[in-house]
């Protein structure tokens, strides 16, 4: 599910205690056993993640028309959010890997305004369908991203 989906579900807190949750398109970062997000300051969702790096990403299955929404495969990951400095070793890791998966959008990674995050996993939790929710070893998911894309 992880390379088949492009995008989840960002849940970051406002300056008011509140959850708040975007759509982020997301790349995989194999070297750092990370995810990679390309996010704009004029999002909260960046400056949320600038104040307190604790978030959720949540990646779930596309619906199928007349199928059960309720059994959609998805995974929560909670994550430590690691803004990177532009032009860095990690920076560029994660350029290339966000890049890989989204080579339409190179100008913007250029943008000054547009931040490359590293998000780190210190919790996973996996619904393979209905009933089915298990809390997975985050060593086996950092393992998962450190792997090559099946072909």
């Amino acid at each position: 599910m992880l390379t088949a989906q492009r995008t989840g579900a960002l849940g970051t807190t406002s300056d008011q205690g509140w959850p708040y949750v975007s759509m982020a398109p997301y790349g995989i970062d194999p070297a750092h056993e990370c995810l990679v997000i390309h996010v704009s300051e004029l999002g909260a969702h960046t400056r949320y993640l600038l104040k307190r790096p604790q978030a959720s990403f949540m990646i779930c299955a596309s619906e199928t028309p007349g199928e059960p929404v309720h059994a959609l495969p998805r995974i929560t990951f909670q994550v430590e959010a690691r803004p990177l400095e532009r032009g860095s070793e990690t920076w560029q890791s994660a350029r290339a890997a966000y890049l890989e998966r989204f080579p339409d959008v190179g100008f913007m990674i250029e943008f000054k305004d547009f931040h490359l995050f590293h998000l780190y996993i210190v919790r996973v939790r996996q619904v393979s369908g209905f009933g089915a929710a298990k809390t997975l070893h985050v060593a086996d998911a950092r393992r998962w991203l450190g792997e090559p894309p099946l072909s």
